[in-house]
This record gives structure tokens, C-alpha cells and sequence, in this order.
């Protein structure tokens, strides 16, 4: 296994060291590469009979039987803690061959360097297509996750849910729009939609990472990645992009990543798409939502049951009237971790949080077509409103990635509460910080159930998904 590991990293690096030194070569003579195009590695396994007495681990793994598995792969010193853990796995309940070559996939060449740090002539710039492999769109989608892949009966099933193309794809865009690196990226994820969850971040960050701390590095946009927290200094002039992501970076990737998506279900799916890729061990929305019930408060919590998808963005691959189940595992660590925060429990608890449906709407004005909306909200019993929730969800679901919801009411604009500056100012003092640490003391209680192997649950694994999780 490690062996294999070591090769396909080698084969890949050795590609794109070819790649820059065509193309230094093309930037400065004109003349393109002779010879066959760098191609992504190849993982093929050959997964024989089970041990006798082999153990299960459920979520992890899944084997459909003896066979020819195989991947592309890219970025192989990113994902090389995940392949060690998945193939180790696999290795535990089955005989294992490995086979580690070249495949027919090349590398699009600004998948590999950016071509904008040569200077180039509009002309040789024009045609660069014409010596080099561009990325290939029509092999670039989620067909095999969303189980609509039919595979050819000489072909090795699937190895893994995302093949080098469409990984390589999804690392451009996360560096696009969160501003940092995708080997940055931590295995537990924390979506909001508001600066100040930010701000409370980058606060904790600073209080934790140190010598002697289980957080070896804080990531943020224009930052780099800083070992003390007396290190941090935001640059004035520095612009921050779209959904810009910061990272309490630990060993083996067991951190935490916060990203601030901003507001609407059009974010939520654009960076779930591409953080998909990374494999995380949970995803979990922490934000806002408009309360729809006489009997809360501002500044209550709202811990998502169920999802009511108004938010129309993902029909297209994942019908709305597929359910999508709540991970048991994600709920009870909220559940325990809002009791040890707020030291609640019993009824004392039932007064500030409330478990139910979450209705996630594309309209951010919904409540001036009440009248048109109240019959849905009353069918669904929906307890909360908001912009992003039930899209998270939706593309957990999808990439078969755990993933929770824990809201908190700003507004009941049902009951003539809107969110004005006044009260906002109020609400956001007393309320954000205590949420954030809800948010990360779940993180830990499931890190502890990552490490274990009872974090991934089965019921997100389609009837035949490919072997990594």
C-alpha cells in the first residue's frame, strides 16, 4: 500500500514537472511538446475473498464484491492520508493486489500551472489549446455520484466517488473562491452566512494555536498559514474573495474549516460542490434563520430535524421529494454539545432549543407572499426559515458526506419581529460566540467518532457506491 502511494506520486509529479518545462519552453520559443501528453495516474486494485473473521466498517468502506477496482488520481500529497486510511481499511476485511501506472487521462495543463506567471504573446497565448490538453467539460460532472453512470462490463468498478478531472476542477475552484490553499482545508467543515461567526473564529483561532496545542497552524485569506496566534495580522488592502474560508489547522487534516458562504442556496451548492471533493468527515451550517413559531424567542436555537427544499437549486440532479435523513450521529453531538455550552438539560434545554423542520427558501422577501406560503408552512410544520440550510443537506446527501444544521432565531417577522439594526446589534452580543462553540464542540465530539469509525453511517451509501467513502 505504501508502496503504491509513493508511485502515484511519483507518476503525477513527474507529470507535471513535464508540463512546466513544456511550457516554459512553448512561452519562450513558440515551440510546442513532442511527444505523448503527461497523463494523471491510474489506481487499479484487485480486491480478492475476504479474511476469515474480517471486520466491517460501516460507512467507510464498501465492497461489493471480488473484482477490478480503479481511479484517476491527482494531488496525491493532498488526498495521501485519505488513501492510506481507505485502502488500509480495505486491506483489513480483503486480499488486496495494487497496480500503479499511467492512465489515458491527460492533465489539463491549468489544472497543473497557471500559465498566467509566463509571459506569453496574445498570439502564442491563443494557442495554447493547440499543444496543450485543456480541461474536458464533458467529462467533468457528477454522473457517477449521482448514480447515473453505466459501467462498461470490461471496465473496473469505481474506486472512488470523483476521478482526477473532476477533483482537479473542484481544488481550482476552492482556491478561487476561498482565497487558501486546498491543502489548507480541514476534515470537518462549518458553514455561516454571517462576518461575525468569522470574527469569533479568528479569535479562538488566536487563543489556540501555539506550541503545545493539539492545532499545529491557522490558514486565512492573504494570511498564509501562521503557527501563533500572535502572528495573525489582517492586511487592510487585502480583498477578500467570494466565500472566503479560515483554518484551525491539526494533525492529519483534523481540524476545523470555517467558511463564510454569504447568503442564499446559490453559495451553499457552488462551495459544497467543490469542498465535496476534499472527503470531509462532517459538514455543519451554523446561522441564522427567521423563526415561524409564537413560542420562540430572538436568540433561540433551531436544530434542523428535517428539510423543507424551497430552494430549487439542486432539483435538477437530486428530486425534491427524495428525503433526505438526519445522521443520527451529527444530531446527538449537537444535542450534547448545547447542553455542556449552555449547561442545559430537560425542560430547562426544550425552552431555548427546538427540533424540527427547516424550510430553505430562494426568496429572500418570502415573507411578502405569506398569504401564498402559509398553507405549505402549516402541511410541513416547519419551525425556522432561512437561505442555505436545507441545500447543504441536500449535497451532503449527494456526496454522501455527514452533515448537521444548528440555526439560531434573529427574526419572527410572522409576529412583527424584523431584524432591524437596534435589536440585530443585540442579538448578535449575546448570541454568536456561544453559538460558535456549540459549533466546535460538536466538531470534537465527532472527531472522537471519525477516529473510532462510528461517525459515517451506511444510510448514505447508495445500493452501488463506489469502494472509498
Amino acid at each position: 500500500m505504501d508502496e503504491a502511494i509513493r508511485e502515484l506520486g511519483r507518476i503525477y509529479h513527474s507529470a507535471v514537472d513535464d508540463l512546466n518545462t513544456d511550457f516554459e519552453t512553448y512561452a519562450t520559443t513558440g515551440k510546442g511538446p513532442v511527444g505523448p501528453k503527461p497523463t494523471y495516474p491510474y489506481l487499479l486494485l484487485r480486491i480478492g475473498q475476504r479474511h476469515a473473521g474480517e471486520t466491517k466498517f460501516s460507512g467507510f468502506v464498501s465492497i461489493r464484491g471480488p473484482g477490478w477496482y480503479g481511479t484517476t488520481i491527482t494531488s496525491p500529497d493532498i488526498f495521501e492520508g485519505y488513501l492510506l486510511d481507505q485502502l488500509s481499511r480495505i486491506e483489513v476485511v480483503n486480499e488486496v493486489e495494487y497496480y500503479v501506472g499511467p492512465s489515458d487521462t491527460p492533465i489539463p495543463l491549468v489544472f497543473a500551472i497557471d500559465p498566467s506567471a509566463f509571459e506569453l504573446s496574445a498570439e502564442r497565448s491563443a494557442a495554447i489549446g493547440q499543444h496543450f490538453p485543456l480541461p474536458d467539460l464533458t467529462h467533468i460532472n457528477d454522473d457517477l455520484a449521482d448514480g447515473v453512470v453505466e459501467r462498461a462490463s470490461d471496465e473496473p468498478y469505481p474506486l472512488a466517488l470523483f476521478p482526477a478531472l473532476r477533483t482537479d476542477y473542484s481544488l481550482q475552484r476552492l482556491r478561487h473562491y476561498t482565497g487558501t490553499a486546498p491543502g489548507c482545508f480541514q476534515q470537518f467543515v462549518i458553514f455561516t452566512n454571517y462576518q461575525r461567526y468569522v470574527d469569533e473564529f479568528v479569535e479562538h483561532a488566536r487563543e489556540v494555536v501555539g506550541e503545545g496545542s493539539e492545532f499545529t497552524g491557522f490558514c486565512a485569506p492573504g494570511q498564509g498559514v501562521i503557527t501563533n496566534g500572535a502572528d495573525y495580522a489582517e492586511d487592510p488592502n487585502y480583498k477578500l474573495p467570494q466565500m472566503p474560508a479560515y483554518h484551525l489547522m491539526a494533525e492529519d487534516g483534523m481540524g476545523i474549516t470555517l467558511i463564510n458562504i454569504g447568503v442564499g442556496p446559490s453559495n451553499a451548492k457552488t462551495i459544497t460542490d467543490h469542498v465535496a471533493v476534499l472527503r470531509s468527515h462532517c459538514w455543519l451550517m451554523l446561522g441564522h434563520c427567521g423563526g415561524l413559531r409564537s413560542s420562540q424567542i430572538l436568540g433561540d436555537f433551531v436544530l434542523a430535524h428535517a428539510y423543507l427544499r424551497d430552494d430549487q437549486v439542486l432539483d435538477d440532479v437530486l428530486p425534491s421529494d427524495i428525503p433526505l435523513p438526519t445522521i443520527a450521529e451529527v444530531q446527538i453531538a449537537l444535542t450534547d454539545a448545547i447542553g455542556d455550552v449552555m449547561e442545559l438539560s430537560g425542560q430547562e434545554m426544550k425552552r431555548h432549543v427546538r427540533t424540527g423542520t427547516v424550510v430553505t427558501t430562494d426568496d429572500r422577501n418570502w415573507e411578502m407572499r405569506y398569504a401564498a406560503l402559509r398553507p405549505r408552512l402549516n402541511q410541513s410544520r416547519a419551525i425556522a426559515i432561512d437561505m442555505e440550510s436545507a441545500t447543504i443537506a441536500a449535497n451532503g446527501y449527494r456526496f454522501r458526506v455527514p452533515y448537521g444544521t444548528l440555526l439560531c432565531v434573529s427574526d419572527r417577522p410572522l409576529h412583527g419581529e424584523i431584524k432591524l439594526p437596534g435589536t440585530a446589534a443585540v442579538f448578535y452580543r449575546s448570541r454568536v460566540a456561544q453559538h460558535l462553540n456549540i459549533g466546535l464542540e460538536a466538531m470534537r465530539i465527532m472527531k472522537n467518532g471519525a477516529e473510532t469509525g462510528t461517525l459515517h453511517s451506511r444510510k448514505l451509501r447508495s445500493l452501488d457506491d463506489p469502494v472509498f467513502r
